[in-house]
């Protein structure tokens, strides 16, 4: 990866050091290349047994009979728990912006509490056994009979009765500027298409998995969630038992990608099999268990319509879609949220339509709503530009927005223009013909695709602690989540930098519900949610270390004022001379410094959750906060088999301050993969009939792997964002956006054929 350097009138990041910026290795990196790294199936207890889910095999109705005999005379099973026998768990809360644990439930289903059904594949039986084997084996021989009720699942034919998606505080639905429809009825040059997404599911390597130990009614959870606290909070509420009675340990998290933010069945049933059995228990979901007892993305229809001048001016951009949830959970899929900022349109209509289905809940899956909808809209940008005979980039570049085009507000940071000129640059755009299937590489038909990368950026509260001990050893403890992304590490080089210290000295504890309570890792908007909160602790820190120093009458730093010191060489140094935090303890006879920021609970809670929720909505009345970037790939096509190949791609970005070039780069190109799947492979298919997913697995849901995945150039701007903590944007998202329409256009370029559905097929080509 490539950081251009920052502008020198860029704003202050809060820190300023040798190590935010530069490429740290992990400080997990040994650990897990060593496999001492423990994940949630991996710690051992005594007396340890195993659980296995029985799934129902109809979309919606009653159990009508079920016999777990068969299982129950397997040796080694404990108990089959079924809505017969199952104690019962308290209901799902009413959701609450002021209580954001309300948010994090899978479904609103009471599981085993009752009889009914509510889609094929929710658990109706938990086996538990004394080994995983014995349990799955066991849950194989549950026999159950339904009175099956009408249902309603296949997307294509219910899409018609889609209603208008209510409105949200963060999600607005419909939006409109001026008369779009009348706009685009006379405008000289217009495209206007339908463009459809299927079903995806997030294949995170390590599966959903959960270990639960109860000890009285106190409850250890082993659990790889995004969202610590906020499970914490619902477990407790669901099993009656206080939250601080409820510890979830999550240090280390395979993967997520959005799948591991809710709690679903499995989480809830496991604890629920412990309390039953009295002893600890683990399930580990089966793949196929996952994909039909956790939340894929949503499908989606969309309109994208565009009118313009004949000289490409935009006088009218419609963005309209459709997508599904389930009957009992999911959220919308805000797929038009690209195309309220994206270009400088005279008139705009956005607006978002959603059906319910009986079908496990949709959830979040990395980048909702910008992943399918940037699809959609840098698809028809590229026809538009085929239409008028204007290079692509350039039709952008003409109708770059100076304010959001709908309410005027201003972008807090948008560099859209420097990241396309990098990117080009980067990728030799310049002099690629406008002619589609203009270049040919003997069966290779070689086309070249661009599409622009948007993900907005948020903040959201975070607790944190520091402490800084007389041998110069700092701790930083948070409850933040670790899922791959180097967490851990960045946070490190913030608080190396911020405190003047080696980043070896620094220790960051994470990935446990005892520790100050952290946001869930969600919406790209973690790093700098923590380093919010984490440089303000090390201000108190230093503020609170020279406040030693200035009463010590030997101290260089006596009568110093704050704003002469800074922090370096491992203390506070200022014009006259400074000293190590190390000697200032001793000379004071203290042990450690300790600071913290945010509270666990009561009325300082509270207030904190309140203040955070009226700055959330002032910023989003006042900011366009996002990370932008901008997609060039490479693709040849086989003219006779109509084989697609990704052969080379640049990404410029801009993600703020790049906290570490090497971590920042992993993630940008890992979603860049994501997003080379979801152009190409992935899709998983639904049975119109019954609601079955039929490709549950790996074998037939097809990922990229290796051979499927080019050079993958990577290069950020490293500008800071002035309204945001240490200047951070985030970097988790804005990768796998736009990535299928540059893939989609560069098909076009290649060949002459435009492809609206995902993925790219080899029957589109032929």
């Amino acid at each position: 990866m490539t950081t251009a350097p920052a502008r020198p009138d860029a704003p202050p990041t809060g820190t300023s050091g040798p190590y935010v910026g530069a490429p740290v290795d992990r400080v997990d990196g040994v650990v897990k290349t060593t496999g001492a790294a423990r994940f949630a199936a991996e710690h051992p207890y005594p007396g340890l047994a195993h659980a296995a889910l029985v799934h129902a095999t109809i979309p919606r109705g009653r159990v009508t009979w079920i016999d777990s005999a068969a299982a129950l005379a397997v040796d080694g099973v404990l108990a089959v728990i079924t809505h017969e026998n199952a104690p019962a768990m308290r209901p799902v809360k009413t959701q609450s912006v002021l209580d954001l644990s309300t948010l994090v439930p899978g479904s609103t289903v009471n599981h085993l509490a009752s009889d009914e059904v509510h889609w094929d594949g929710q658990p109706v039986a938990v086996v538990v056994a004394e080994s995983r084997q014995i349990a799955l084996h066991a849950a194989s021989l549950v026999r159950a009979t339904y009175r099956e009720l009408p249902s309603t699942v296949d997307f294509a034919t219910e899409k018609r009765n889609a209603l208008p998606q209510k409105k949200s505080v963060v999600d607005p639905g419909r939006a409109a500027k001026g008369d779009a429809e009348a706009a685009l009825s006379t405008a000289a040059v217009a495209v206007d298409h339908l463009y459809t997404t299927p079903v995806h599911h997030h294949n995170a390597l390590e599966l959903h998995t959960t270990t639960a130990v109860w000890d009285g009614d106190r409850l250890t959870v082993h659990e790889p969630t995004q969202g610590i606290d906020w499970t914490r909070k619902h477990l407790a509420h669901r099993f009656g038992v206080p939250v601080e009675n409820v510890r979830v340990i999550a240090p280390f998290v395979g993967g997520a990608f959005g799948g591991k933010w809710h709690v679903w069945a499995g989480t809830l049933l496991t604890v629920l099999a412990a309390r039953v059995v009295g002893r600890p228990v683990r399930l580990v979901l089966t793949r196929e268990g996952v994909y039909r007892t956790v939340g894929g993305r949503s499908p989606s229809e969309q309109r994208v319509a565009l009118g313009a001048d004949a000289d490409g001016t935009l006088t009218a951009l419609i963005h309209t879609s459709v997508t599904q949830v389930g009957r009992v959970g999911g959220g919308p899929e805000p797929a038009t949220g690209l195309s309220r900022y994206a270009y400088a349109a005279e008139n705009v209509l956005v607006e978002q339509k959603q059906i319910a289905l009986d079908l496990v809940p949709n959830t979040y899956m990395r980048a909702p709503g910008e992943a399918i909808g940037s699809f959609a809209l840098e698809s028809a940008i590229d026809e538009l530009a085929h239409e008028l005979g204007v290079d692509p980039i350039e039709l952008r570049m003409r109708n770059e927005p100076e304010r959001d085009p709908i309410d005027g507000r201003r972008f807090s940071h948008r560099k859209l223009r420097e990241v396309y000129a990098l990117g080009a640059e980067r990728f030799g755009w310049a002099g690629r013909s406008l002619r589609p299937r203009s270049t040919r590489d003997g069966r290779w038909l070689v086309g070249t695709g661009v599409a622009t990368a948007f993900h907005p950026a948020n903040l959201f509260p975070a607790n944190v602690t520091v402490r800084i001990s007389a041998d110069g050893g700092v701790l930083v403890r948070c409850g933040l989540h670790e899922m791959g992304m180097g967490a851990a590490t960045a946070q490190a080089q913030i608080a190396a930098d911020a405190l003047g210290v080696p980043i070896e000295s620094v220790r960051v504890e994470h990935g446990d519900s005892t520790l100050p309570a952290a946001p869930a890792a969600s919406g790209s908007t973690q790093t700098a949610s923590i380093a919010s909160s984490l440089l303000a602790a090390c201000e108190k820190l230093k503020r609170s270390a020279l406040a030693l120093a200035r009463g010590s009458a030997d101290s260089p730093l006596r009568g110093a004022k704050p704003a002469e010191v800074q922090a370096r060489d491992g203390g506070l140094h200022a014009a006259r001379g400074g000293e190590t935090y190390a000697a200032i303890l001793a000379r004071a006879g203290r042990s450690s410094l300790d600071a913290a920021v945010g509270a666990e609970r009561g009325f300082a809670a509270v207030a904190g959750q309140v203040r955070f929720m009226s700055k959330f909505l002032l910023d989003r009345r006042r900011w366009v906060r996002a990370a932008s970037g901008a997609q060039f790939c490479e693709v040849r096509v086989d003219a006779h088999t109509g084989e697609v190949r990704v052969t080379r791609w640049v990404g410029a970005f801009d993600v703020g301050t790049v906290i570490n070039a090497k971590t920042v780069a992993s993630q940008l190109r890992g979603g860049i993969v994501m997003g080379i799947g979801m152009a190409l492979s992935e899709a998983t298919v639904v049975d119109p009939r019954t609601g079955r997913i039929v490709n549950p697995g790996l074998a037939e849901y097809h990922v990229p792997v290796h051979a499927d995945v080019p050079p993958i150039e990577i290069h950020c701007l490293g500008d800071p964002d002035p309204t945001m903590p240490a200047g951070v944007l985030g970097a988790g998202e804005v990768g796998i956006t736009g990535v299928a329409a540059a893939i989609a256009n560069a098909v076009h370029h290649a060949t002459g054929r435009r492809v609206r559905d995902l993925p790219v097929t080899l029957d589109d080509l032929l």
